[in-house]
């Protein structure tokens, strides 16, 4: 028969046949973080499975899914719009954060190109702690509710040329509201992202915590090299583990 008894933090002294055991007990910090990761347009969250099994094992509890219109979902990508896509990640975020070990107050959320775009807007009417952005894409605000697959392309590529303000974009006034922690990673080689997207996102986040912005000078938007796969990895991987050992500290 095991009696154990708690000493101290940590501290257990188990009694066992009239002899008496002293041992620590070891557990996971509670409550921990989570992290929500949102893929691109036609992409799917196998992309993210990897980075979020890296983050589950420093403590985090992390949720991949597919936006509407990709991989088995039952709907058609010509029909989804913006609306959609944020709706989307909306209920994703609440299924997260209702976990019951989650930490309300550090959730962060992890999106690459479109998913990068709703993930700010995100923010907007969810508590995001951490944000960080692979090459996060913008819209210009005009035809919200027109499937996404059929906005015309020629005028989002020049909107995109421009730098843009809070004032004339939605996602952009996100982010200008934003006051938790940022990372954005631009690929050198983007044929769909220009920098002047980058740097409106950038000038944008003017309230933040803090700010990271990392260049991988020969990714393409897609980033389909493995070496540049690994690079990414280790960029979100060493600055999601500084933001939670820094909140973990203010716990003490």
């Amino acid at each position: 028969m095991i009696a154990p008894e708690e000493v101290d933090e940590g501290r257990v002294r188990l009694s066992v046949d009239g002899q008496r055991l002293t041992g620590t007990l070891l557990t996971p910090e509670a409550p921990v973080p989570g992290f929500l990761f949102v893929h691109g347009w036609g992409g799917d969250q196998d992309e993210d499975l990897g980075l979020a099994e890296e983050l589950a094992r420093l403590g985090c509890i992390c949720f991949t899914f597919d936006l509407r219109g990709h991989a088995d979902s039952d709907a058609s990508r010509d029909e989804v719009t913006r609306q959609n896509g944020l709706d989307d990640v909306t209920a994703a975020y609440d299924y997260l954060a209702s976990q019951p070990l989650i930490d309300p107050g550090a959730i962060g959320v992890i999106g690459t190109s479109y998913g990068g775009y709703l993930s700010a807007l995100l923010t907007k009417t969810r508590a995001v702690r951490w944000l960080a952005l692979r090459v996060p894409a913008l819209y210009p605000d005009q035809h919200w509710d027109v499937p996404k697959a059929k906005l015309d392309k020629a005028a989002v590529r020049a909107y995109r040329q421009q730098r843009r303000t809070p004032g004339e974009d939605r996602a952009l006034a996100a982010c200008a509201a934003f006051q938790g922690d940022v990372l954005i990673v631009q690929s050198g080689k983007d044929d769909r992202i220009p920098p002047e997207v980058i740097a409106s996102y950038q000038a944008a986040f003017k309230d933040v915590n803090s700010f990271s912005h990392r260049i991988m000078p020969d990714a393409t938007h897609a980033m389909r090299d493995p070496a540049d796969q690994r690079l990414y990895a280790t960029l979100l991987i060493n600055w999601v583990e500084e933001m939670v050992r820094a909140s973990r500290r203010s716990y003490r």
